[in-house]
């Protein structure tokens, strides 16, 4: 069986949960609670390089809230 996270030819999308956390996702599986689309069908490169640009910061949102507030 194949892994579908790993698949070099096959389509996803990049989730996005509340703290601003990215993941990339099989577009041919259901989207999990807690996530919600933040790039829609691409191949697995475009979506990598989509996170790779958008979540420079690897903490979540509400640690880098609170080290901003001091």
């Amino acid at each position: 069986m194949n892994n579908p996270f790993e698949q070099i030819d096959g389509q996803y999308i990049v989730l996005i949960n509340e703290e601003h956390q990215y993941s990339l996702w099989p577009a041919a599986m259901d989207i999990p609670a807690g996530w919600s689309v933040s790039l829609s069908v691409a191949d697995r490169q475009t979506c990598m390089d989509y996170i790779a640009e958008n979540w420079q910061d690897l903490r979540p949102r509400s640690i880098r809230q609170q080290t901003a507030v001091r």
